[in-house]
């Protein structure tokens, strides 16, 4: 249908990708680790509304741009690294709780800002975008009447798939910061070494190169 084939390679590609670490999973974890899985899954479904406007770009040509233009490329990519390096920036000053009575290393943020940033982490990525310009045409055929629908049907699927594996990461995170109980002193650590990995990640989208 659509000129779609070899889905069941697709789903299991997707899933596999998916579960590769990078800066989504890095926020996810943290937001589940410090607030509970409330917040890794806004940022879980920020991540995935971000994967849906690089999906409809793409679809419409528009992602194209980033891969023939180096000058839009530079401008994404250095918009995206400067805001991987602001979430860094704060997760490195983050400050302990107040004690048992408030377990959480950081101020709670409101979910729509935590759904925010899982959007922008996403949409401010050039090399997701250049990623599904990639891959998803590999299982549409060239004859394909309607590729533009078929590129839609299969990046909703990838969508759906990193969704669940997404809010299954939150949970599985959510649980283990239920049962090791970590103290403010821990989970402190850890929102500064996930800053840590942030500057990094936001270094390497900084000298990313389009091919």
């Amino acid at each position: 249908m659509f000129g779609i084939h070899d889905l069941a390679l697709f789903v299991v590609s997707g899933l596999l990708l998916n579960i590769m670490p990078g800066p989504d999973s890095l926020l996810i974890m943290t937001r589940s680790a410090t607030q509970g899985w409330r917040a890794g899954s806004a940022a879980a479904l920020g991540i995935g509304t971000g994967t849906f406007v690089h999906i409809v770009a793409a679809a419409l040509g528009l992602s194209a741009i980033l891969a023939t233009s180096a000058a839009a490329f530079t401008v994404v990519k250095l918009a995206g690294a400067a805001y991987i390096l602001y979430l860094a920036v704060g997760m490195l000053l983050s400050k302990r709780g107040d004690g048992v009575e408030k377990p959480l290393t950081v101020t709670p943020l409101p979910l729509r800002r935590i759904y925010a940033q899982g959007i922008l982490t996403n949409v401010l990525n050039p090399k997701v975008a250049l990623f599904f310009l990639a891959f998803v045409p590999q299982f549409i055929d060239a004859n394909a009447p309607h590729k533009a629908a078929a590129f839609l049907i299969l990046g909703a699927i990838f969508n759906i798939n990193g969704m669940l594996w997404c809010h299954a990461l939150a949970l599985f995170t959510a649980q283990a910061r239920a049962r090791l109980k970590l103290n403010p002193a821990v989970t402190q650590w850890l929102n500064r070494a996930t800053g840590g990995l942030f500057v990094w990640l936001g270094v390497k989208l900084a000298l990313a190169k389009p091919h």
